[in-house]
């Protein structure tokens, strides 16, 4: 006969279906992700927790413990926008805590950077803009922060940018690569336009396009044209153009290179 005082009621009664929800909150997500040392965790959780109040005193506090700025922005700013790059992923963080996010980011270099000799050394230059005749730019705002928290530095142009505007600053600036955002199909074109005036000018770099108006098939359609489906696809496709690939090979290896945040 079975012993009522022998069963584990925990088991029986246990709701799985909550613990694996209480498991997915941003609290917990961002525990596991944020740095072990203590005073860049505290900087990563300003970041991560969006605490436009407490970045400053944090990055502060961390410098008058000796850790250098550098380390600072990389291993505790940059590790927290990660962070919150996750949660978008997830879908548990949108487009206001990204944009909050990263100014909490900004404020923190800005303070890092003032403790660093000489300029700051990043990954390289990217130049943004939306394309001429499109009003439309969140997209590209949301693919720049993601750029600025790898570590690279923006020049964004902004939006309805005429191609002769992009061609003139991509000569000036010589940047790892270009990107362009197009919502509306009659603004598209000038992609093509501007990639081919490059190439005219030498400039073989890639010209990355996003935004609703284009696919992988336009894209590739023009010389030196590589395309991101999403912003978060940005930052390794870049990294793969500064690592020394071409627009050709960044063709042939896409499904690879976007497969880690697909």
């Amino acid at each position: 006969m079975l012993d009522p005082d022998c069963i584990d009621h925990n088991h029986i009664f246990r709701r799985y279906d909550i613990e694996g929800e209480n498991s997915d909150v941003p609290a917990n997500i961002i525990a596991k992700m944020l740095p072990d040392r203590t005073f860049l965790k505290d900087v990563a959780a300003s970041v991560a927790y969006i605490r436009l109040k407490d970045v400053g005193p944090a990055v502060m506090v961390a410098l008058q413990m000796k850790i250098p700025p550098e380390t600072i922005i990389n291993e505790g700013l940059v590790a927290g926008m990660e962070i919150v790059s996750h949660l978008y992923t997830r879908g548990i963080y949108f487009l206001p805590e990204i944009m909050m996010a990263a100014k909490s980011m900004e404020i923190g270099i800005s303070l890092a950077e003032k403790e660093i000799q000489g300029e700051r050394i990043g990954k390289g230059k990217v130049i943004m803009h939306s394309a001429e005749g499109d009003p439309h730019d969140i997209g590209k705002n949301i693919a720049a922060v993601m750029l600025r928290s790898s570590g690279y530095r923006v020049i964004d142009l902004g939006k309805d940018v005429p191609v002769e505007t992009v061609v003139k600053k991509v000569l000036e600036i010589r940047p790892l690569m270009v990107t362009g955002t197009a919502l509306m199909t009659t603004t598209m074109s000038a992609f093509p336009k501007a990639s081919k005036k490059l190439m005219e000018n030498g400039i073989d770099i890639p010209y990355m396009v996003a935004g609703g108006a284009v696919n992988r098939e336009f894209a590739e359609s023009f010389d030196g044209g590589i395309y991101s489906k999403r912003a978060l696809q940005t930052p390794p496709l870049v990294d793969r153009a500064r690592n020394g690939a071409d627009w050709r090979q960044i063709r042939n290896e896409w499904d690879d290179i976007v497969r880690t945040v697909s």
